[in-house]
């Protein structure tokens, strides 16, 4: 049985220890844990962890540009972020770090432990977040309105799964860039494509690149532009 590979990263000793005690009497699991540090980053490329906890006050907040960069480089990697009575301002900047979910750092280790699952099945929690509070739901619909121009659209098909990294590579693809062309644009490893765009095709449910540009277009996520001015010039390389 193939298993979750959880990674902890936070700054209080004794939480790391107790949340990794918890999760490890999970039979699926496999736990390490870290402080955040300079080797944060190195940690997460040798390990591969499926799943990373991540302290959002690591520290002063830095939680979220080390949730960002993870995104970037290592997206097969989900992030949860763990903090404390998040206000509405600060759920919105989790949002835009491509984090998967977001977690009070009270919950029980049952609901950790479900959390955990349900985001390694692919699911992502924290939509469901947005979907209740109506200040976030406002914000998000706003920004979406004003890059894709969605208006009407509901909130159910306004909160996209993809990555803002994502999207930008489905644009890419909608154009008829190949992975190798979108790694040239970007600067970026043409695995490191490959990795987003398997992650693209899993979260949209599609078939194939050409079938992915096509959902995203009808949920209003990339305009309806780069269809028409590429002809779906997909290249599956």
């Amino acid at each position: 049985m193939d298993k979750t590979v959880v990674a902890i990263v936070d700054k209080q000793a004794l939480f790391r220890v107790g949340v990794r005690h918890a999760l490890s009497q999970q039979a699926d699991f496999e736990v390490f844990d870290s402080a955040p540090n300079e080797n944060t980053m190195a940690l997460i490329e040798a390990n591969s962890p499926n799943v990373l906890l991540l302290d959002i006050d690591y520290p002063s907040l830095r939680g979220l540009d080390l949730a960002r960069k993870i995104a970037l480089h290592y997206p097969t990697t989900k992030v949860i972020m763990l903090t404390s009575n998040p206000d509405d301002k600060q759920l919105f900047e989790i949002i835009k770090t491509g984090a998967v979910a977001y977690l009070d750092k009270s919950i029980t280790a049952e609901e950790l432990t479900e959390t955990i699952r349900q985001v390694s099945s692919g699911e992502y929690p924290i939509n469901d977040s947005v979907l209740v509070r109506p200040k976030v739901a406002e914000h998000v619909l706003r920004q979406f309105q004003s890059m894709h121009g969605n208006n009407g659209k509901t909130m159910e098909t306004i909160v996209a799964p993809l990555t803002s990294r994502e999207t930008q590579i489905l644009n890419y693809i909608a154009e008829g860039n190949s992975n190798k062309q979108i790694a040239y644009i970007l600067e970026i490893s043409e695995q490191t494509i490959k990795n987003h765009v398997s992650n693209i095709l899993r979260k949209l449910n599609a078939n194939d690149r050409a079938h992915a540009v096509v959902l995203a277009i009808r949920h209003g996520w990339i305009s309806a532009e780069e269809l028409q001015d590429s002809g779906l010039a997909v290249d599956n390389n």
